[in-house]
């Protein structure tokens, strides 16, 4: 083989290593369906009342685990990363019933906590205003009556899961749900939420679930709460 030869065989090898990379490596890899969106403030941002740590491990590995078991399962039932979440949750049906427990737990987990961290702020009002504050004068009698309410429906909550303050037939109602159920699958739309999970309290309040609520009504966003009821009512 003379050198103008060995060229041109070097030359065919490499452009064939060269296209076997590209062909070996998705153009641009595919976008997961689900993302866990960053707090909208630090973690020690509802101190004294929620502590930093709690809401560190909370977002970033409690959340996060839902996120992930959703995009890694995505491809058994691609509709769960196209139709809209509130539709799919309303309708637990329609779902496959081989993915339907997962879409049930993860789904409903991802909701109800990016539902969560966004009802929550630093230094909000401390108490609901407008026709929120109508509304729940109306349904239970006064703010207080509210939250004892919430609190009870909290407490009563055996095991893991959420107490709600929701709109049901155009009426505010008070409920919980177990695990990670949304208001979705009980014919509602949230107003406010608070997870009774123990993860989000036992760091600092331990078996102190009733200490954890009274604590967290000082975080409440209700300004979210008011879009939230608007909303709810439209």
């Amino acid at each position: 083989m003379n050198r103008r030869d060995t060229l041109k065989l070097l030359a065919g090898a490499t452009a064939f290593a060269g296209t076997a990379t590209i062909l070996g490596r998705p153009a641009a890899a595919q976008a997961k369906p689900f993302t866990l969106a960053p707090l909208g403030y630090a973690n020690d941002a509802l101190e004294p009342h929620i502590d930093a740590r709690t809401m560190q491990i909370h977002h970033d590995n409690h959340h996060a685990a839902y996120v992930n078991n959703l995009n890694n399962n995505a491809d058994k039932w691609p509709e769960m990363g196209t139709r809209p979440v509130d539709e799919i949750l309303s309708n637990l049906s329609s779902v496959p019933e081989a993915v339907r427990t997962l879409v049930r737990n993860n789904l409903g987990g991802h909701w109800n906590h990016t539902f969560f961290w966004e009802l929550m702020t630093p230094g909000g009002a401390k108490a609901p205003a407008g026709d929120l504050k109508s509304a729940i004068d109306g349904a239970f009698g006064d703010f207080d009556k509210m939250k004892a309410q919430v609190k009870a429906a909290g407490l009563g909550r055996f095991g893991s899961g959420w107490a709600w303050l929701g709109v049901k037939d155009k009426k505010l109602v008070v409920f919980s749900t177990p695990n990670q159920d949304s208001p979705h699958m009980e014919g509602a739309k949230a107003v406010i939420g608070v997870d009774v999970w123990e993860h989000a309290y036992y760091l600092k309040h331990q078996y102190n679930r009733g200490a954890y609520i009274d604590a967290w009504w000082n975080v409440v966003n209700w300004d979210k709460a008011a879009a939230n009821f608007k909303k709810a009512m439209a």
